[in-house]
């Protein structure tokens, strides 16, 4: 059975609000109250849209923007947890660990260790193809290609 209109413009409502604040305290009954829904009826009709509860959904996007402030901010991972809605550490890091496969400050000096290693020698990070473009250059591959087609 097909969601009506004026419910789904509801549930699409819901979820930009969750968009604008998930860095705040937030909960199902808060996201619910915006779609003039019961929280029964807007946790399914969520799930069914997006194939995803509200709560996975917040967490995500709360774990996706620690993700960018980890690479680019001076924070210690406290400040990245409390910036982006988190009320605990301990629940920060361990859903961090379950969503990206390594704890938040291991994140962290991955990245550092990554954007260090393309500043130090970037052709190493852009990928031959572009190089050879702009440059002009051939694999050894091509070359060979080349010499056997002769």
């Amino acid at each position: 059975m097909p969601i009506p209109a004026d419910i789904y413009k509801k549930i699409v409502d819901a979820k930009v609000f969750i968009d604008e604040h998930f860095d705040s305290p937030i909960d199902l009954d808060a996201i619910a109250g915006k779609a003039y829904l019961s929280r029964y009826h807007f946790h399914r009709l969520f799930r069914r849209i997006y194939k995803r509860t509200p709560h996975q959904y917040l967490t995500s996007k709360r774990i996706d923007h620690a993700q960018r402030i980890l690479t680019a901010a001076d924070c210690t991972v406290g400040e990245v947890c409390m910036r982006v809605g988190f009320e605990s550490i301990g629940s920060f890091s361990m859903l961090f660990k379950k969503e990206i496969g390594v704890a938040p400050g291991e994140y962290r000096e991955a990245s550092r260790l990554s954007r260090a290693r393309a500043e130090e020698q970037p052709r190493r990070v852009i990928p031959f193809c572009f190089i050879a473009e702009i440059t002009g250059e051939k694999s050894n591959n091509e070359e060979g290609k080349i010499g056997a087609m002769e």
